[in-house]
């Protein structure tokens, strides 16, 4: 069994600033987890009322903004609350970043928000003025220890997140004319980035929860998530990213996006462990049905390249956002909001409820090419049961998140 300085989110106790703090900002995922599903909900709600016709534009590329408030509005909010939480707890004498800084980084975020919803009125150049310094400020926070560390375990998610950076900056430069490149093909290799770090993160959430769920159940097993079935699937999905962007719709894209999809497939045999069936269990599932969403979506889009059927890649890729996207926010929000204030990981049958809803509007928003008569009807509907779960979330969680941590630690 661990120490309790080992377990619970409390490797980082020895390291934390000294003075007081509010509970609301003694961790970079407090604030941001209460913001997030609320912007999540809001901003799915406006989309889907659009898109169905029941509120007029108010931006005049209205897809631009949707793809990039779900990746670098709303992804980059959960990986910066991931990424400023699990630093500490990975690297010795590296203190959390709480306080002001917390306060600062959080505002830039809500600026940056409001800004691209003004992009028409405040131009490019002060929406990406507002958007481009957080993700390299939170890089430059955590940068040193992942590039001193001699082991380079977490190097590939660093150049991943720098890469995204990149890839964010090269948007802009094309709304701004710098570039001749289509900031919607674009957004679409950032998402392919996403995905990669996506991998890159879940093989160190799943051994962390699932290995945290093992100990509490006293099971005297251990989950590993093995680096070579991931870095399988993350040259695969890297490859299919690539010839997309540089030959769309050739019919190459179908085998790679089936390869794609057998090779995430194959990061599921980590979940078969001697000890104990763990697949339906609360908190593990979700994780599973993380990684079947994402190799539904790539499967789904080599068939569509190989059968011809071009027009439904862009249904198919939202077993990316809707699907991956929102069972990750979800589930890294409730592990980190649970472990990292000082409980144990228990059943609730709310989050189960949400896991169900995710993908009930996950299967909603993707199949509409096998039923196009009810095309509106499913962008609206799958719009308002995927806000449900963030709204349930900051419901259950706002107490635990604005409170001091449990077990009296401090963070």
């Amino acid at each position: 069994m661990t120490s309790k300085h080992n377990k619970s989110g409390t490797k980082h106790y020895d390291a934390y600033p000294e003075g007081e703090v509010s509970p609301l900002l003694a961790y970079a995922f407090r604030p941001l987890f209460i913001l997030l599903p609320a912007y999540i909900a809001l901003s799915i709600l406006v989309w889907g009322l659009v898109w169905s016709g029941q509120l007029p534009l108010f931006t005049e590329n209205i897809l631009a903004w949707h793809i990039y408030e779900m990746m670098f509005g709303v992804a980059s909010a959960g990986i910066i609350g991931f990424i400023l939480t699990a630093v500490p707890e990975l690297y010795d004498d590296v203190k959390p970043v709480v306080g002001k800084t917390v306060l600062a980084i959080t505002a830039l975020w809500l600026v940056g928000r409001i800004a691209f919803w003004m992009i028409d009125w405040l131009g490019v150049y002060v929406v990406a003025l507002t958007n481009l310094p957080l993700l390299i400020w939170v890089t430059a926070l955590v940068a040193k220890p992942i590039f001193l560390d001699p082991l380079r375990r977490n190097i590939s998610l660093a150049l991943t997140f720098i890469s995204i950076i990149l890839i964010q900056a090269w948007f802009f430069a094309a709304m701004a004319g710098w570039v001749d490149t289509d900031f919607i093909k674009i957004l679409k290799v950032a998402l392919g980035a996403f995905m990669v770090l996506e991998l890159l993160a879940l093989r160190r959430i799943n051994t962390e929860a699932i290995n945290e769920w093992l100990e509490q159940h006293h099971i005297d097993d251990t989950f590993i998530a093995r680096p070579p079935r991931y870095n399988i699937a993350i040259l695969c999905v890297t490859l299919f990213t690539i010839v997309e962007f540089i030959i769309p719709d050739n019919a190459i894209l179908g085998w790679l996006g089936l390869a794609a999809a057998a090779a995430i497939l194959n990061t599921l045999n980590d979940f078969f462990i001697d000890e104990a069936t763990i697949f339906f269990r609360s908190y593990i599932l979700p994780l599973f049905l993380i990684l079947i969403l994402m190799a539904l979506g790539y499967g789904f889009m080599g068939f569509a390249y190989l059968s011809d059927n071009i027009h439904s890649i862009t249904h198919f890729r939202h077993f990316l956002t809707t699907g991956v996207f929102g069972l990750s926010f979800l589930m890294v929000m409730v592990i980190v909001g649970t472990i990292h204030t000082g409980r144990s990981l228990q059943t609730n049958r709310w989050i189960d409820f949400s896991v169900i809803l995710i993908i009930i509007a996950t299967l909603l928003r993707s199949l509409i090419p096998f039923v196009p008569e009810y095309t509106t009807w499913f962008y609206l509907s799958s719009s308002i049961i995927w806000a449900i779960p963030f709204i349930i979330y900051l419901i259950l969680f706002y107490p635990f998140l604005s409170q001091p941590r449990a077990d009296g630690l401090l963070g």
